[in-house]
Formats: C-alpha cells, sequence, structure tokens
C-alpha cells in the first residue's frame, strides 16, 4: 500500500466523515493482525514519587518538595504494590513518578536493581524521556550512560510519556521547561541504538492545531523507520480539570470522543511502520476504548491497577481483566494476556 504524505492526512483529518476514516483505519489494522486478536497486558502503573520542578501547565498530579501530600515512596511500599500485582497474574510495572530535583541516577539504580533482583518475572517499563534527562544532567553523565547504567541495573523499556505533542511551538506554552522536540526523539533514539524499546504516546486536547498532530506523527514515523524501536503509539486526552492551563484557559473542554477516535484512526493510517496501537480507554471510557477497536487499535493497553496522573485531572475509569476481556469479545474480537513486548501469554 502507497505510504500517507503528510499533506494528504492533513486532509484526511479535516475532510473526511468518520465513520470513513475509520472504516479505512479498521482496514490498514486488519491487514497487520487478520487473526483478530486484541490484546492487553495485566500492569500497575507505580508513580514512585510526585515531586516535580518541572511545572507542566496540563498537570494536576506534581508537587514541590515538602508541600501538603508529596512523597516519595520507600523501597518497602512499592514492593507491597508489586506483590498486589503478582497476585491478580501481573507480569508489568510502569514506572515513573515527577522529575524530582534531588535524586540521582544512584538512587534509581538502587530501586530498579531491588526490583529487579526480588521480582525477576517482573518487567520494568520505565521512566520518561524528560525523568532520564534531568537524572543524566543532575549526575553528570550522558544519557547514554545513564540509560546504560539502569538497563544493567534491570530497566527493561521506556513509556513514551513526555512527549505530550512534539511540536515546539505548543510545548513552549505548555510544558516550557520540558524537553524540545528534537530532545525528546534523541533521547528514544538512544535508548533504541542500546536495544532499548520504548512506546510513543500523545497528548492531544489542549492548544494544539491539526498541523501540530501531523508534525508530532512525522517525527515518530521517522524515528521508526530508523530504528524501529517503538512497540506502540498511545493516544490519550488532555484532562482539563484542576490543571493550571484550564485555570490559564478556562473555556478549554475535555476534547470530545469524536475527535479522539478521528485521530486515532488517522494515526493508524499514517503509522504504517507501528504495528500496535493502543486504545487509551483510562481517558476515554470503556465504551469508546472499546469502540476504538473498530477505529485502528488492536490493543487495549493494561488493566492500569493504579494509576494516580490522569485521575488527578478528574478520570477515574478503570477495568480488570475479566472486564477486559468481555469488552473485546462485544466487539467481536479475540482477547489475550500479552507481556511487555507484546508476546502472547494467553489467549482468553
Amino acid at each position: 500500500m502507497k505510504r500517507i504524505n503528510d499533506n494528504e492526512i492533513l486532509k484526511e483529518i479535516e475532510n473526511t466523515p468518520l465513520k470513513e476514516l475509520g472504516r479505512k483505519a479498521y482496514e490498514v489494522k486488519n491487514e497487520l493482525h487478520s487473526d483478530k486478536i486484541a490484546t492487553f497486558v495485566i500492569d500497575r502503573n507505580i508513580n514512585y514519587t510526585n515531586i516535580c520542578w518541572v511545572d507542566c501547565k496540563f498537570c494536576a498530579f506534581k508537587r514541590r518538595i515538602n508541600e501538603e501530600n508529596s512523597y516519595i515512596l520507600s523501597f518497602e511500599e512499592i514492593d507491597s504494590k508489586i506483590d498486589e500485582l503478582i497476585a491478580i497474574g501481573g507480569t508489568q510495572i510502569l514506572f515513573q513518578g515527577g522529575v524530582h530535583p534531588t535524586l540521582k541516577l544512584e538512587w534509581y539504580e538502587k530501586l530498579v536493581s531491588h526490583i529487579h533482583t526480588k521480582y525477576p518475572n517482573i518487567t520494568i517499563h520505565g521512566f520518561s524521556a524528560i525523568e532520564i534527562d534531568y537524572i543524566a544532567k543532575i549526575s553528570k553523565l550522558s544519557v547514554k550512560e545513564t540509560l546504560e547504567a539502569l538497563k544493567n541495573a534491570g530497566l527493561s523499556s521506556i513509556p513514551g510519556a513526555g512527549a505530550e505533542i512534539l511540536s515546539d511551538r505548543v510545548r513552549d506554552i505548555i510544558a516550557p521547561k520540558k524537553l524540545d522536540s528534537s530532545e525528546w526523539i534523541e533521547i528514544h533514539r538512544t535508548a533504541h541504538y542500546l536495544d532499548m524499546k520504548t512506546t510513543a504516546t500523545m497528548m492531544f486536547g489542549s492548544i494544539e492545531n491539526n498541523s501540530d498532530i501531523v508534525e508530532h506523527f512525522k517525527r515518530i514515523r521517522d524515528l521508526q523507520d530508523e530504528t524501529n524501536g517503538f512497540r506502540a503509539f498511545i493516544l490519550w486526552s488532555f484532562q482539563p480539570d484542576n490543571t493550571p492551563l484550564k485555570r490559564e484557559i478556562p473555556h478549554l473542554q475535555k476534547a470530545s470522543s469524536n475527535r479522539y477516535l478521528r485521530l486515532l484512526s488517522a494515526s493508524r493510517i499514517y503509522l504504517d511502520n507501528f504495528k500496535n496501537i493502543q486504545s487509551s480507554w483510562v481517558t476515554q471510557g470503556k465504551f469508546i476504548g472499546q469502540l476504538a477497536l473498530n477505529f485502528g487499535a488492536n490493543d487495549l493497553g493494561s488493566t492500569m491497577m493504579e494509576e494516580n496522573v490522569v485521575a488527578s485531572a478528574g478520570a477515574t475509569n478503570s477495568m480488570n481483566t475479566q472486564e477486559l476481556i468481555k469488552v473485546i469479545r462485544d466487539a467481536g474480537e479475540i482477547p489475550a494476556i500479552r507481556d511487555t513486548a507484546y508476546n502472547i501469554l494467553k489467549i482468553c
């Protein structure tokens, strides 16, 4: 199939009726996943700290050092959470937190090594690009050295968090202290060349326009052409409640389900070198999350046993293993539990 270019996908986003766009995305999905299997992973999101100096305007989760309700989880508290995950058959922890201003590489190495040693069957999928970058800077190391040390300690792969929109026009407004788009790409490129797989994400629904969306798509597709290091793409919507950006722009509302499905379909059509597109039921709710399987998604993400970041901004959707299985079956697909690397562990 001929690769779609930037102008063509922009026209699709802006002009194609949603039902037709969804049909095109579903056809692309079926070429890649003709077995009709839709997957998910049993995992837990562990936010090891909410202390952060970056001050992103879209975030309601962060706290300053010594601010009320700020925390760093002890190793014992983290162990307790992992024990609970193992009890329900979990295989992965999604590990991320705020960008703590004083924690250096040694602390992270000890933490990752502790988990990897005590729980060798648990995959550690953790630390966003901004966390990696800051750990390197405060530790006076290169990003490559930092990633190598964390990999040696037991870090398996890196999530796409912190990408938001890979358009510096938008980033300069909503997250001016964060890495710019090229720096985010470079950290993922470095990880890929160290044989560490990552995921790519996009947060839409703040102040971006359709051209910013396409710029983001292009950046990650280009890197995937170069490295084939991304395992999946995850699209999720900005949750405005309780955020500084909502206070600055009071009329901001959560993006519509129509907008979500439109951009999801566009991502499936444009990102032809990504095998896996994940549905964000955590931000969209169970039924739109299910409908996404007809608009290009082949994966429902995870059980998300614990989620604190988007919950701080008002999104409180939850599903357990049996609910995810039912949602997939009701969509006419075959549910399967996977691991972090998208290997199927069990057909349900």
